[in-house]
This record gives C-alpha cells, structure tokens and sequence, in this order.
C-alpha cells in the first residue's frame, strides 16, 4: 500500500439530508428514544440480577440480549446525534473502523443469541422434564460465550479485508455511521470480493439461523398443540411470542438490507433501515419481553416494594 493512497485521516458522515430545523426535532427525538433504550435495558440487566427467581437459563439469555442491546445504540446512535447539531463533525479513520468492527460484531452476536434463545424455548416445552439436566449453567454459559466468539471471529474476517484497503478520497460516507457497506465505497481499490464476502457471511449468519429458529419453532408448535389445558397453552404460547416478535424485527430488517433484492434508492432504505435497527430495535426488545411477562411485572413490583419507605 504507497503512502500516497493512504491520505484520508478522517471521514465525513453524510446521514441525514435534511432541513436545520428538522436535525434539532429529530435530535430531541433520538434523544429520548437513546434514553429509554438504556433506562429499558438496564432495568431488565437490573432486575435479572438482583431477583433471584429470574436466575433461570430464559432470563440469562435474556441479560445477554440487553447487553448487545444496549452495547449496539452506544457504537451507533451517539456520533449520530452528534452530526445532527454538528454536521460538519468528522470521525477519525481509527474511530471509524473502531464502530464499523463493534456493530459487526454486536450484530452477529445478536444473531446467534437469539437461536440460542429459541432452543432454550425447545428444550423448555418439548423436553420439559429434561430441561434442567440439558440447560445447565456450564451450557448456557457456553452457549452464550459461542455466540459472542463467532460474532467477534465473523467481525474479524470482515475487517481482515477491509483494513489493508487504501483510502485516497473522498471522504463523505453516506450513512449516519461508519457502515460497512458504506465504507467500502470510499475505497480506492477493488472492493468485490470485499463486497462479495460480506453479502455471503449475511446470507449464512442470517438465513442459516433464521432456519433453525423457523425448524424448532415448528416442533414447538406441534408441542403446544398437544397441551390439554387451556391456561398451559396459553402460558407456552406467551413466552414464545416475545422471542418470536424480537425475531421477527430482527431478521426481518436485516434480510432487507443484506440479502434481499435492490428496489429504488438502496442507499438511502438502507439508512433508515439500520436507524430502526440500531434505534428503535433495542429500545423495543426490553418492551416486548416485559409487557408479555408476568415474571418480569412481578420483579418489578418486589423491588419498588423492596425500596418503598415504610
């Protein structure tokens, strides 16, 4: 790599094109869901720890969410927020890379926990008398170490290509944070097989999962079906649903953005794509697995009683 070819230091985020006015509204905004989506996070990663009746292997797996949850809006939402009063706000070249490598890795690794989650769910209702033999603690915690290896070993792959890559100009990435697909346009060099690499790692860390999420889901479901009492199914049903919606927003997103078909302007879909993914999804995953959860509510009430005066 010559010298001459590796003068970019910086890089400018484009984000969003829009009106002064509506950078400060959607500043205020962002904000606030920023806000709740830590406030939300912490109270679950709170409330599993210090209640002991949430010490089960659903709840564990449900910390590790709330983690990647909250590690996600921080790689991602503060330079945003930053860019919509500041425009002209550069990120340094390291920085740069430093929040494309997290999100990768916090988007795989949220990847691979949420199939963690659904064989938790398997075990749950199809082996309900084996299930605290087959998840035990030494399990769970290797489950979930496995999903945070594999996420920060495919975030490594990636950046492996992406590093040697020269960067001469220009400098504008069109996104509101160092995306990878965005990045790789400034490059001065081929980046096909760069490209190629990571469409093909989104395919199989994406559609592999989602396939075995869609194959055990189908046996619980057959599982449920079978369940004689009314009040027993219903209980299967809703601590399935949440997992299952969280899922769905998931995958759903990045599907869209990685490996489905191109319609219109990708470029800009894709940024309001991700601002959903980064924002609003793990702002809502703490809402959708506590409004659905009596275990969640009760907790909740036992500490409020806990630090109530008398």
């Amino acid at each position: 790599m010559g010298g001459n070819q590796t003068s970019v230091t910086e890089f400018l985020l484009v984000g969003f094109p829009l009106s002064p006015r509506m950078k400060v509204l959607l500043f205020g905004l962002f904000s606030l869901l920023y806000a709740f989506t830590l406030l939300g996070n912490g109270v679950i990663l709170g409330l599993i720890s210090l209640d002991s009746r949430l010490h089960t292997p659903m709840y564990f797996f449900l910390s590790q969410l709330a983690t990647v949850d909250i590690s996600y809006a921080c790689n991602t939402v503060p330079q945003m927020l930053v860019n919509l009063l500041s425009p002209a706000q550069p990120i340094s070249f390291a920085g740069c890379m430093t929040q494309t490598f997290f999100f990768l890795i916090f988007a795989l690794t949220e990847c691979f926990l949420l199939i963690m989650m659904s064989y938790d769910r398997y075990v749950a209702i199809c082996l309900p008398l084996r299930y605290s033999t087959i998840m035990s603690w030494r399990v769970c915690v290797t489950l979930a170490g496995a999903s945070w290896i594999l996420g920060i070993l495919g975030a490594l792959l990636v950046m492996v290509l992406l590093l040697p890559l020269p960067f001469c100009g220009p400098q504008k990435v069109n996104h509101f944070f160092c995306e990878i697909l965005a990045v790789l346009k400034l490059a001065c060099a081929d980046t096909h097989l760069n490209e190629v690499m990571v469409v093909a790692e989104a395919t199989l860390v994406l559609v592999g999962p989602l396939s075995a999420i869609v194959v055990s889901y189908s046996h619980i479901l057959r599982a449920v079906l079978k369940i004689q009492s009314v009040k027993g199914r219903q209980k299967a049903f809703s601590t399935c649903s949440s997992h299952l919606c969280v899922v769905g927003l998931f995958y759903g997103t990045a599907i869209i953005m990685y490996v489905g078909p191109q319609h219109g302007d990708p470029q800009e879909q894709k940024k309001y794509l991700l601002l959903f993914h980064s924002l609003f999804n793990p702002m809502l995953n703490p809402l959708i697995y506590s409004l659905r959860n009596r275990e969640v509510h009760a907790a909740l009430r036992r500490r409020l009683e806990k630090g109530r005066p008398l």
